[in-house]
């Protein structure tokens, strides 16, 4: 019965060894579902920009869409888009904008689209432009924003 009681310490003791052993490893990240996050977006330069938030609107692409972030901008303002010479509108265009800093974001192009904001949203939303704002052949898009309209007479007038 002794030669028993002695197997299992054996085997407990080399179990103890293997645990110590392994615990010294759990900082590596063996870990199959533990990914890295993705790296953050590569600012490019597809259309120029110019206006009040020019220096704080970079352009990314997301998938197809060009991304113009206008997260840092608050208040009321405008800037104005235009293709980089010798080249196109992007296919898709949209704007990250950070809900409580501005109310409403005005895109005059071909048509103009009006796009509230809901302040209760938190994070920056992506707002994408629907098809027929711009055209191939529009010279540029202004883009306004700035607290929402109290007045029906204001929400039909044009942002300035």
């Amino acid at each position: 019965m002794q030669s028993r009681s002695k197997g299992y310490a054996a085997r407990a003791g080399a179990l103890a060894l293997a645990g110590v052993l392994l615990a010294g490893c759990s900082p590596i990240n063996w870990r199959p579902w533990k990914r890295p996050p993705p790296p953050p977006p590569v600012p490019v330069h597809e259309v120029d920009i110019a206006g009040s938030g020019a220096e704080g609107s970079p352009q990314y692409w997301k998938r197809n869409t060009l991304l113009i972030d206008l997260s840092a901008l608050s208040g009321s303002g405008s800037i104005t888009l235009k293709p980089i010479e010798g080249s196109t509108w992007p296919v898709r265009l949209a704007f990250r904008v950070r809900p409580g800093s501005i109310a409403v974001l005005e895109v005059r192009g071909e048509e103009r689209v009006s796009l509230p904001i809901n302040a209760t949203a938190g994070t920056p939303i992506d707002l994408e432009l629907t098809p027929g704002v711009y055209t191939p052949k529009t010279a540029q898009l202004s883009v306004n924003w700035g607290p929402a309209p109290t007045t029906p007479q204001q929400a039909a007038q044009p942002m300035r």
